[in-house]
């Protein structure tokens, strides 16, 4: 099976703050791939780096066997044509409709006929659902159906790859179902690649094929969301387990409030 994002030995860091450091990782296509860790833990920053926003210091980053960061411009648009991108929050455009929102990556990178792309648009809509919706601005819609309308626009162009940035933030949990079910609907009906990024343990593992877990900017663990949940690796445990005590501490880093309040002498 070939992958369509292949990451090795990469390294990225912002001036001199590491963010990631020997990352490998694999997106096989057909799969969605959750890549989980809390935060600052660089998840985000991957999204980046594939979507060539970014480059690494160090490292290799293919895109469908294409080296995105060593690209010109015209080279990176070229890849990002085959990507879908769901921002944190949706990021629709607030003075456009429905309508007007999910057509927009239509008539950017498209030469389409109106006529088709009014056809297109109300075909993404009715695969979340909203089709009735189409002629409303977001502001008349709930946060849960604004998520739906940001992913009817990610798949606008039926992209080999999309990508999703915290895509169950926010939501109440029926709306976080509704839109897991939707990601892993549309990736199979698309036969493309979802990267899914996000702190929502259940979601994630009930739509994911395979999880990588990130921790201070390295993978710690991987494997199934089975594997995952039962992992003795200290990092995993805690954060799938949703416990308080483990490797991240409750408390940040520093002095203990006893040598704050002068009750303990420092040596």
């Amino acid at each position: 099976m070939s992958n369509i994002v292949e990451i090795r030995d990469l390294a990225f860091r912002y001036g001199e703050r590491p963010i990631l450091s020997e990352l490998n990782m694999t997106f096989p296509r057909g799969k969605v791939i959750a890549v989980m860790g809390g935060s600052g833990s660089g998840k985000t920053t991957i999204l980046r780096l594939i979507g060539g926003q970014i480059k690494p210091q160090a490292g290799t980053l293919l895109v469908s066997g294409e080296p995105i960061h060593d690209l010109d411009t015209e080279g990176v648009y070229r890849l990002r044509r085959k990507m879908g991108m769901l921002f944190q929050y949706g990021a629709l455009f607030t003075d456009l409709s429905v309508f007007e929102n999910v057509a927009f990556p239509l008539r950017e990178q498209t030469d389409l006929s109106e006529e088709l792309i009014h056809d297109l648009v109300l075909m993404k809509l009715q695969a979340v659902g909203l089709r009735n919706a189409a002629y409303m601005k977001p502001a008349e819609i709930s946060g849960g159906m604004a998520r739906r309308v940001a992913l009817a626009r990610s798949i606008a162009l039926d992209p080999e790859l999309i990508m999703y940035d915290e895509p169950f933030a926010g939501l109440d949990p029926i709306s976080m179902g509704v839109t897991a079910n939707l990601i892993r609907r549309l990736n199979d009906a698309l036969n493309s690649t979802s990267i899914v990024v996000s702190h929502d343990v259940e979601e994630s593992f009930t739509i994911a094929d395979y999880v990588y877990f990130l921790s201070e900017g390295r993978i710690v663990a991987h494997g199934t969301p089975q594997e995952m949940r039962e992992s003795h690796e200290p990092y995993v445990r805690q954060f799938v387990h949703s416990q308080a005590d483990g490797p991240v501490p409750f408390h940040y880093p520093g002095k203990s409030l006893a040598e704050d309040l002068g009750l303990e002498k420092t040596a």
